[in-house]
């Protein structure tokens, strides 16, 4: 049971939510997501912590850039199918269309040449 509500806690928040559905549409380094959300880095890196110990995300080393992407599913059944559904879910929702609007804008190298 420990497992199935690690998994529900990590999407009990808005802003995890919003990672996850902008994650499914490409991957995201934190500035990015930053960017998306219009957080903190400090509160982004918090919620991708809670969804990748959940195995809702992983990450992958790029030299000195740190990738998220959606999981496969592997670590938990319950974040397989919640990751399945998800896909279909909340697509039609404001805040998700919002927030996904945003991502062809959000580059990187622009994030960086800003700072």
């Amino acid at each position: 049971m420990k497992e199935f509500i690690k998994v529900m806690k990590a999407l009990s928040d808005p802003a995890r939510v919003k990672i996850l559905k902008m994650l499914q549409h490409k991957t995201m380094c934190v500035c990015e997501i930053q960017t998306a959300l219009d957080k903190a880095q400090s509160t982004t890196s918090k919620h991708l912590k809670i969804l990748e110990d959940a195995g809702l995300i992983a990450f992958q080393k790029d030299g000195l850039w740190v990738n998220y992407k959606v999981s496969d599913g592997s670590q938990s059944p319950f974040a397989a199918s919640l990751i399945g559904n998800m896909r279909h879910w909340l697509n039609d929702d404001p805040e998700i269309k919002k927030v996904a609007g945003r991502l062809p804008g959000i580059n990187r190298n622009d994030i960086l040449n800003k700072n």
